[in-house]
Order: structure tokens, then C-alpha cells, then sequence
């Protein structure tokens, strides 16, 4: 028996069921879907309203099983076709590998003789010109602009790889695997989850065959933050199990372990562990041990300064919204100078912050957040914050009979997707 089932079995209609837990007919019809879960702090209720335990809920919110066997899959999610640009760019940066990895196992004369013919030369300084990239992206306001650039240097790259062999190639697989990251941040703003998921893949498995392993580990936790965005939580967890044995193998003065831990205080956030949540959130805060040059401005951007915003997030996670509201309203009021250009660290906060006005009722507090962050979606034309509003708009509710908070939610419901 299914969520739906169990809800017609006691009577409930769709609208009864989401009146009696605060929450939307929409969020109802979405849990019941498979498309979103309840969070952490709404399941105690729905269980008892259901009349089960918290263990027997788990299994009522197993996907049904036309989304299981890949029938259905969230709007969001964009999946390239064979003859998308994107996806040859992977293909053949994936058979470069394979080639370059046989071609370094033969004599030295017999490899040259296989390559002849292919374009040979030194590689322009790759690792200068995608710390450049990085930078141009985190100024954006618009994410996708920088992506033309960010294909024209992976076309660059691929063909210097197909002229490289052996240990020469060490340089070039480490510039692509940081690159990959970045074609896969571009894409999760967007949020062609899909498409991310992909280029972050393929970034762990050159960075891998590079034995990067800071390179990796990242990789890694940018995949697991698919998972997490889309509240696979026991998925991400196992990913960033593996992402933590790669960082114990790489440079310790370098900040990718806490970032780990960071983003596993969030998949334990989702799975309702407060302790572990708060562990994890003080590893993370080992950071500040570290010297300055920790983290290096492109694909490890980790060095603490976010985690009175990312302490409060994990607290709304959770329902500690006591504890939340402090965290986050510290890290708004940090804004001018801990945001800087980045319009999704803020929007997050804010969407946040209007969550706590959500649970408490307070239209006047959900407004103001709200309208902010929606202007912020609005001149950046970010995926990440859209998402997080409409997100919003499913959890409003009674709310929505305020007239200002159902205008907010038709101009939710009308941004335009990146």
C-alpha cells in the first residue's frame, strides 16, 4: 500500500489531509507522487495523522513504481540527447581516456607511431585560464552566460589531451577534471540535474585517473549535492562516504574535507539526525584551523565563511527553527560583506528565513523574505533560487489567503525556467 492508499483508506481527501498538516493540496499530491518527500520536521505529523510510526511512513513514501523504473522523472531534469553538442564533448573526453590510458602502456616508439598524426605541442597554462573561469562565474549574475567560454576551453582541452600521453597528460586530466566541475555548476543552476550529474562524474573519473584526489573528492560532492537537491538523502550519504575516504588521501592543508563534512551535515539534516548533523557541522568548522590559502577560488571555494548560513539552513532541515532564525539573520546581516555578488547565497537565507515565517504563521515575515529573494531570482535569472521559491510556494498553504502572499505566489509560479 501506497501514500494514496492509506489516505483514501482513512477517508482523507487530498485537500483534508494537506488542511489537517498546514501544508498545500499540491505538497500533498506531490509526496503522494513521489516528486518531493515530507521534510524531516513535517513527518512526525503526517505519520501520526495517518496513523502510523515513523518507520512505516518511510516505506508509504517509497517512489511509485512507474518513477522507480525511470517511466516518469521530475520536470526539472534534463537528460541530453545522442546527438546533443554536450554530451559528444563527454563521449570524447571518455574515449580520449581509454586511448591515452592503452597508448601509455606501450613502448615509447610504438605509442608515437599510433598518435602520428595527431596534433602535438605544448598546452597552454589550462589551470590559469580555468581559475579565470571560475572567478567570471562567481561575478555572474546570469551563470549561464559563462558557459560558451567554459565549451570552447573543454573543445581546447580535448585536443590537447588526444596530443598528450603517459605522465604528460597529468597536467591536462587535472585541468579537465576542474573544468567538468565547472560545466556541472553551470548546469545545476539551471537546474539540468541531469546534465550536471554527468560532467560531475566525469570529473571524479579524471580526476581519478589523474590521482588528484582533492580534484576528486570534490567531484564527488558536487554529485552528492544532486542527490541532496532533489532530497535523495540516503543516496547522498553514500557518496559522501566515498568523497570522505578520497580527501583523507589528499593534501591536509587544503579545506576539501571540511567542505565534506559540510555538505554531510545536510544529507544528515534530511535524514532527521540532529546529532550527526551537528557533528558534522563541527568538523566542518575545523576549517577555521587552516591557513588562508585553504581553499583556491575555483573548484574548492570552501573556507568556512558560510557556515553560520549553512548551521542556520540545517536547523530549518530539521524544524529547530529556534535555532535557525538566529544563525541566519546573522548571516544576512553579514550580507555586504559575506555575499559579495552572490545573489543565491542570499536568496538562500532568505527562503529560509521565510520557511520559519511558513511554520509560524507569520505573513508579514514570509512577505518580506519572500519578496526579496524573488527580486534576487528575478535580476539573476538563477535556477538555484527559482527552485528554492517554488519550493516556498508548496509550503504556503493557509497563507495563501492572505492576497499579498498569493501574489507572490503567481509571481513564483511565472518565472521563466533558465
Amino acid at each position: 500500500m501506497g501514500l494514496t492508499e492509506r489516505r483514501r483508506t482513512l477517508g482523507y481527501s487530498q485537500e483534508k489531509l494537506a488542511e489537517l498538516l498546514g501544508v498545500d493540496r499540491t505538497t500533498v499530491g506531490r509526496w503522494e507522487s513521489g516528486k518531493i518527500t515530507p521534510q524531516p520536521w513535517q513527518r512526525p505529523g503526517l505519520a501520526a495523522t495517518l496513523g502510523l510510526s515513523l518507520q512505516e511512513l518511510e516505506a508509504f513514501l517509497s517512489p511509485p513504481e512507474a518513477v522507480q523504473q525511470g517511466v516518469a522523472e521530475p520536470q526539472s531534469t534534463h537528460r541530453p540527447s545522442v546527438g546533443d553538442p554536450d554530451e559528444m564533448i563527454r563521449r570524447e573526453f571518455l574515449r580520449i581516456l581509454t586511448v591515452s590510458g592503452a597508448l601509455s602502456t606501450l613502448p615509447v616508439d610504438e605509442a608515437e607511431a599510433l598518435a602520428d598524426g595527431v596534433h602535438r605541442g605544448n598546452p597552454r597554462d589550462f589551470g590559469r585560464m580555468n581559475s579565470h573561469l571560475w572567478q567570471v562565474y562567481q561575478l555572474a549574475r546570469t551563470k549561464g552566460t559563462v558557459y560558451p567560454v567554459v565549451r570552447d576551453q573543454l573543445t581546447t582541452l580535448k585536443e590537447a589531451l588526444s596530443g598528450s600521453q603517459g605522465g604528460n597528460s597529468l597536467p591536462l586530466l587535472k585541468a579537465t577534471a576542474d573544468l567538468f566541475q565547472l560545466a556541472g555548476e553551470v548546469a545545476f543552476d539551471a537546474n539540468r540535474y541531469a546534465e550536471a550529474a554527468a560532467s560531475y562524474t566525469l570529473a571524479a573519473s579524471v580526476g581519478k585517473e589523474a590521482r588528484a584526489y582533492d580534484l576528486w573528492a570534490c567531484a564527488l560532492v558536487r554529485h552528492a549535492y544532486v542527490d541532496v537537491s532533489e532530497q535523495r538523502y540516503h543516496e547522498a550519504a553514500e557518496v559522501l562516504h566515498a568523497a570522505e575516504l578520497v580527501a583523507a588521501r589528499g593534501d591536509s592543508t587544503m579545506s576539501t574535507r571540511h567542505w565534506v563534512a559540510s555538505v554531510q551535515a545536510e544529507a544528515l539534516a534530511g535524514l532527521g539526525d540532529l546529532a550527526g548533523c551537528e557533528r558534522a557541522l563541527a568538523r566542518a568548522d575545523e576549517v577555521q584551523h587552516l591557513a588562508d590559502s585553504s581553499s583556491n577560488g575555483g573548484w574548492l571555494r570552501f573556507d568556512g565563511s558560510r557556515l553560520a548560513e549553512e548551521r542556520g539552513a540545517r536547523y530549518v532541515q530539521l524544524g529547530r527553527f529556534d535555532l535557525a532564525e538566529d544563525a541566519l539573520i546573522a548571516a544576512l546581516g553579514q550580507s555586504a560583506l559575506a555575499f559579495g555578488h552572490s545573489y543565491r547565497r542570499r536568496g538562500a537565507v532568505l527562503a529560509d528565513l521565510a520557511v520559519i515565517g511558513i511554520r509560524r504563521r507569520d505573513p508579514d515575515q514570509v512577505v518580506a523574505y519572500t519578496r526579496e529573494a524573488l527580486n534576487l531570482a528575478q535580476a539573476s535569472s538563477s535556477g538555484y533560487i527559482a527552485r528554492r521559491l517554488r519550493s516556498l510556494c508548496d509550503e504556503f498553504g493557509p497563507l495563501s489567503r492572505d492576497h499579498r502572499v498569493a501574489e507572490l505566489g503567481a509571481e513564483i509560479a511565472s518565472l521563466k525556467a533558465p
